[in-house]
């Protein structure tokens, strides 16, 4: 099975850039790309994760937070880390749109800037949590999926003109790029979730700007 595009980092600002100006729920767009592409988290993660992930309740910033086992895709608890400061920012952006659009908001103003902490981080553009549909495979696996944002993150990546590409990219970004600047495996496996160490050397591989290397330097 071919693996889904790794994103260059060219590639990956003009994606940002054409989801800023172009279409609706731009700051919520900006976001998801970044937290997609800073975390490597899966969608259905991302469609689940509470408010109080991200937020202390004196509004400030929890940067060393966790993927609670109920929302992580293979229901195992993991270490989720909010120390990328562009991330951080393109989210707050979005929370302040959320606030001025009454999102999800409580009326605790003084409390995690005024956000229901059990309210899902990201919402969709009429304010309601994204709705996951439930999967059980012949043996009796149960999984989830998230439809709606996988066609959103199709949607940004093709209007970018980036053909083929998902959330998924953003994984594997994510992946190979720590790689590239030299953490191990195991660190990338934690952060990733994955119970193998195989499954995380599967994203890595055939990493583009090795393959480039290999080539240049032929004859």
């Amino acid at each position: 099975m071919a693996k889904t595009p790794f994103i260059e980092d060219v590639r990956l600002k003009y994606l940002l850039k054409v989801s800023a100006i172009a279409g609706e729920s731009r700051e919520r767009n900006v976001a998801l790309l970044m937290v997609i592409y800073g975390t490597g988290m899966m969608l259905t993660e991302v469609a689940r994760l509470p408010v109080s992930a991200y937020l202390k309740g004196d509004g400030l910033l929890l940067e060393k937070s966790g993927i609670a086992a109920a929302v992580a895709y293979n229901g195992k608890e993991r270490p989720l880390w909010w120390s990328n400061a562009k991330v951080v920012n393109a989210i707050d952006n979005y929370l302040v749109y959320r606030v001025a659009s009454g999102q999800g908001i409580t009326i605790r103003k003084a409390a995690y800037r005024g956000l229901d902490p059990e309210s899902p981080l990201f919402l969709t553009g009429d304010g309601r949590s994204y709705r996951l549909m439930k999967r059980t495979t012949t043996t009796g696996a149960v999984s989830y999926l998230c439809d709606s944002l996988s066609q959103l993150f199709r949607k940004l990546h093709s209007q970018a003109g980036i053909e083929g590409a998902s959330a998924m990219s953003g994984r594997r970004t994510f992946a190979v790029r720590l790689h590239r600047l030299g953490f191990d495996l195991r660190h990338i496996n934690e952060l990733l979730g994955h119970e193998t160490l195989k499954a995380t050397k599967r994203l890595i591989d055939a990493d583009p700007v090795r393959l480039r290397a290999i080539v240049a330097g032929v004859i």
